[in-house]
């Protein structure tokens, strides 16, 4: 059975991880100085890199003969973590093993040496679903720690991490992925794995995996699968349902346009060819936030191919701003969940549209009572 992309092309220095140069710049430098901390948080949306940082900086501080803060690949320990061997590694998913007991364990056995690397390294991951009495029990172990562990903590909502464990730990946001960092790296394995696919193609990936590259390199993978190449952009579209895309870029004329009846038919044909309603919802929103950005000079890297691009940008002569924000404000809250099949909402919101103001009323100073005479 042939290894999935995003384990086989997983990096393995830290120089290689995409879009987090201030992170493993750092990270480097600390290995390399020998001023590696006991407790590392590592906080960011899924597919950035967190969990391959982690295993990456466990090899490094264990390294034989790392160089320049990076781990050399070649060693026995590196090896070992590489081929998911190692001893001294320990991984623990904390959606699964979230409870005091858990931890507890994990508190009793780390008091013992490593088997044979420098470090014991423990890799929590997700480790805001721990209950609160296995944060406790961790916070104690945090506290007072044993020379030879570190630990690595991972999560997607900080925010439900304890104050008292971030406290003791170096945090380091990982952000989304930039998207001509993540096109570089889909290209990259594209051409080492012999496959030919379109700059374009490899941008609507890369635009649909919301800055995460594990998603990219999965959903790169399906379309290697179910097509031959070379690979095309309408190849990805019809795997991802986005048929409807060009649907949702002329609703959009139609919305600046304040076309009603084109617009209500625009959603009707959809609706009659049976498409998806949710996902055209989802494209209208996303090319109303783009002639925003692009309205506002805000707009720097949208990840559209040229023609979309220029039809977005020749919107925002005639786009008002007012009416633009209008529309946005309501089309994002058209509610589909109830029931998606319907196009009520969306023709609701098509008219409401057509009828919001170009620009929001002024807000009148309220006035002084004047003084009787």
């Amino acid at each position: 059975m042939s290894e999935v992309f995003y384990r086989k092309w997983r990096p393995k220095l830290l120089a290689d991880v995409v879009g987090q140069e201030p992170v493993t710049k750092t990270l480097r430098q600390a290995v390399s100085q020998e001023r590696v901390a006991h407790a590392y948080l590592f906080c960011g949306s899924r597919g950035t890199g967190k969990t391959s940082t982690a295993r990456i900086l466990a090899k490094a501080v264990n390294c034989l003969s790392p160089v320049d803060g990076e781990p050399d690949n070649q060693c026995s320990i590196c090896q070992s973590i590489n081929e998911g061997r190692a001893l001294d590694l320990i991984e623990i998913d904390a959606a699964s093993n979230r409870g005091i007991d858990d931890i507890r364990n994990l508190s009793d056995k780390i008091r013992f040496t490593p088997n044979e690397a420098r470090y014991k390294v423990y890799i929590i991951d997700e480790v805001h679903m721990l209950t609160e009495p296995a944060f406790n029990a961790l916070l104690k172990t945090l506290e007072e720690p044993p020379s030879h562990a570190i630990f690595i903590l991972a999560t997607t909502e900080v925010h439900k991490v304890p104050l008292t464990i971030i406290s003791r730990c170096q945090r380091f946001d990982f952000r989304r992925i930039p998207m001509d960092g993540m096109m570089g790296k889909l290209a990259t394995i594209a051409k080492e794995e012999g496959v030919e696919v379109s700059t374009d193609a490899l941008r609507l990936i890369a635009r649909n995996s919301n800055g995460g590259l594990r998603d990219a390199e999965n959903l790169l993978e399906q379309v290697v699968v179910s097509y031959d190449p070379p690979v095309t952009e309408d190849n990805v579209r019809d795997l991802l349902g986005l048929s409807g895309d060009e649907t949702a870029l002329d609703l959009v004329e139609h919305i600046i346009g304040r076309a009603i009846g084109d617009g209500i038919s625009a959603i009707n044909q959809v609706y009659r060819q049976g498409n998806d309603l949710r996902q055209l919802h989802r494209g209208v929103v996303e090319y109303l936030r783009a002639v925003l950005l692009l309205k506002t000079k805000a707009g720097t890297d949208l990840g559209y191919a040229e023609d979309v691009l220029s039809r977005l940008e020749s919107l925002t002569g005639e786009a008002e701003l007012g009416h633009l924000v209008a529309s946005l404000k309501l089309f994002a809250s058209a509610d589909l969940r109830r029931d998606s099949s319907s196009p009520l909402p969306l023709e609701l919101a098509m008219v409401e549209s057509a009828s919001a103001p170009a620009s929001a009323p002024p807000v009148q100073a309220s006035r002084q009572p004047q003084p009787q005479r």
